[in-house]
């Protein structure tokens, strides 16, 4: 809730301010408008501004000392009785608006006892004159700073339950978050991470029970080596997912002193192992990748390069076929700035026109959303020959990133 500016006019921390410029409207008025031409109207107009001064740090005292004074200025038949009277309910509305209980009720009693004692030989016969005089002088400063004061006190209090609401729903939508993420959790433990686990179990089992197995594995090479291609990945695997599980269900398990997923200096030797990997399945690759410039990248930029890497040459692989050829290009620009592209020449059966796309997966989604929080842009659609993933990211993010929509093409897994 924002506060008015006429709210903090108001406020304890400012008296010393409204003192002053109390005390500067006296001296305007002795000055200016009502010049004093006695000695003592001048001694009661000092009194009365040393006064001002002392309401700063005591404004009950200040007030009973200025209803005092109006009483002793007339009984000595100053000129100032009218001025000093505006201070006096100036001091009574301080009173009302800075102190609590039953000091702002006295301090108005005071001086509507001291405007009585004024008139008083005026009485009985002007007792309307003089109630009324008495209800102006001190009854409007005491209600009007009784109104300010309740109001200033509702504004406090409105402020202090919207600080309170904000907290409760911000502390129902961690709630809710972190009940997601446990559903989310446990749902990848009990389906993907057991079939991953098994998986891995049965090609470690599978290299002893193949015709021609012997201790070192199948008699054929090359199967042995698919089979511990398959099962290193499926190993890997399952150590991502049971991190992934782990900062599901606590993310505060993961502190500041935890490793962190990917380090500058490893990106390049990560890119590396993506292409190794990548090529085993038998697609041809060409790798142009700026190691040193790759270890100036922050690990929220290396991660996104890493898995536009992977994305894809996996993409390729599977749509393009083994026998297809690729090129990964990963450039850094002097100010940081990460360009990655990866084209490949759609198979060696080089159709003219691509084929139909069939359901759409999650990777391209998933890479364009990292993508656009870190303020870049990705770019993935049909190519010369084949089909080509461009993505741009800059150095320092910009307020508003931007994204650009182009056709998708992979299968859902």
């Amino acid at each position: 809730m924002n506060r008015s500016w006429v709210e903090p006019v108001f406020d304890t921390k400012y008296a010393a301010p409204r003192g002053l410029a109390v005390g500067a409207a006296l001296l305007g008025a002795l000055l200016l408008v009502q010049q004093p031409t006695q000695a003592r109207d001048w001694l009661f107009a000092a009194v009365a501004l040393a006064l001002c001064l002392l309401g700063v740090g005591r404004a009950f005292g200040a007030a009973v000392a200025q209803a005092g004074l109006l009483v002793a200025a007339h009984a000595c038949g100053a000129d100032l009785i009218a001025t000093l009277k505006v201070l006096a309910a100036i001091a009574v509305f301080e009173v009302s608006v800075r102190c609590p209980g039953r000091r702002p009720v006295v301090a108005a009693s005071v001086l509507a006892c001291a405007v009585v004692a004024n008139r008083v030989t005026d009485l009985p016969g002007e007792l309307a004159s003089v109630l009324y005089k008495t209800g102006v002088v001190a009854g409007v400063p005491l209600l009007l700073g009784a109104y300010v004061r309740a109001t200033r006190e509702a504004a406090r209090r409105a402020r202090e339950h919207l600080a309170r609401e904000e907290a409760r729903a911000e502390q129902r939508v961690h709630s809710a978050r972190a009940a997601e993420r446990a559903v989310i959790a446990r749902e990848l433990h009990d389906l993907v991470a057991h079939h991953v686990s098994s998986m891995v179990v049965r090609v470690g089992v599978a290299r002893h029970v193949l015709p021609g197995a012997g201790p070192d594995g199948p008699a054929d090479p090359r199967i042995g080596a698919v089979l511990d291609d398959l099962h290193a990945s499926g190993t890997a695997a399952m150590a991502d997912l049971r991190r992934l599980v782990a900062v599901l269900r606590d993310p505060d398990s993961v502190g500041p002193d935890a490793p962190p997923l990917l380090t500058p200096g490893a990106l390049a030797t990560a890119v590396a192992a993506v292409v190794t990997q990548s090529a085993r399945s038998g697609l041809t690759i060409s790798s142009a990748v700026d190691e040193e410039g790759l270890a100036r990248v922050d690990t929220a930029r290396g991660l996104a390069v890493l898995r536009l890497a992977q994305e894809g040459l996996a993409n390729a692989a599977r749509h393009a076929g083994a026998d297809a050829h690729a090129e990964l290009t990963v450039r850094v620009d002097r100010d940081g700035g990460v360009h990655v592209t990866v084209d490949d020449d759609g198979g060696a059966a080089q159709r003219p026109e691509l084929p139909a796309a069939g359901p759409h997966g999650h990777g391209l989604v998933g890479l364009r959303e990292r993508v656009d929080l870190l303020g870049g842009s990705l770019a993935a659609g049909p190519a010369a020959r084949g089909w080509r993933l461009r993505a741009e990211l800059p150095a320092a993010p910009p307020y508003a990133p931007r994204a650009e929509k182009t056709p998708q093409r992979e299968t859902q897994p």
